[in-house]
């Protein structure tokens, strides 16, 4: 068995601040979403998929978290999603499913003022491509998943708003 598949941003390090840019603290218009790379792809890797989400925050009293970003298809041979990718982006970078908002497309941190929110990047290597639309909710996605895990990792960011502050101020 090779290395274990590792997952990096030079945006912020693993169990760093999150930069505003990247949360809505930018506005919801404005943010972006982070660069991100990987180093040590399993054998056989066909896809990627990789999941932004707030484990810490639990939207409507459920059991589910809030996805931010969700995108898959990411083809087998990247290394990398290039820092703000929009929701139009080419198939060539990935197909992005469903955030909590219903849309496809990235949604940066959001947490309330108070503790820092622990928001989870993860990145799987998949042995095949889903066959599933853009806007596939992430439900969907992780049933089309099982059986096709190669590999996985997890990055994460931390990020709050201070008492007072607005989304989206200049």
């Amino acid at each position: 068995m090779g290395p274990q598949l590792r997952l990096s941003s030079a945006a912020f390090a693993d169990g760093g601040t999150i930069p505003e840019k990247y949360t809505c603290a930018a506005g919801m218009s404005n943010m972006l979403s982070p660069a991100v790379s990987w180093t040590n792809t399993p054998k056989g890797t066909q896809s990627f998929v990789l999941l932004l989400h707030d484990p810490d925050a639990h939207a409507r009293k459920q059991v589910d978290d809030i996805t931010h970003w969700i995108i898959f298809n990411i083809p087998g041979d990247s290394t990398s999603l290039p820092e703000g990718v929009k929701p139009d982006a080419p198939a060539t970078v990935g197909v992005q499913g469903a955030n909590i908002m219903g849309r496809a497309a990235y949604m940066g941190p959001c947490a309330p003022p108070g503790p820092p929110h622990h928001y989870t990047i993860e990145l799987y290597a998949l042995d095949t491509k889903l066959d599933l639309p853009a806007g596939a909710s992430r439900d969907d996605i992780m049933k089309a998943m099982e059986g096709h895990v190669l590999g996985g990792t997890v990055y994460i960011g931390l990020f709050h708003r201070e008492p007072g502050a607005m989304m989206g101020r200049p």
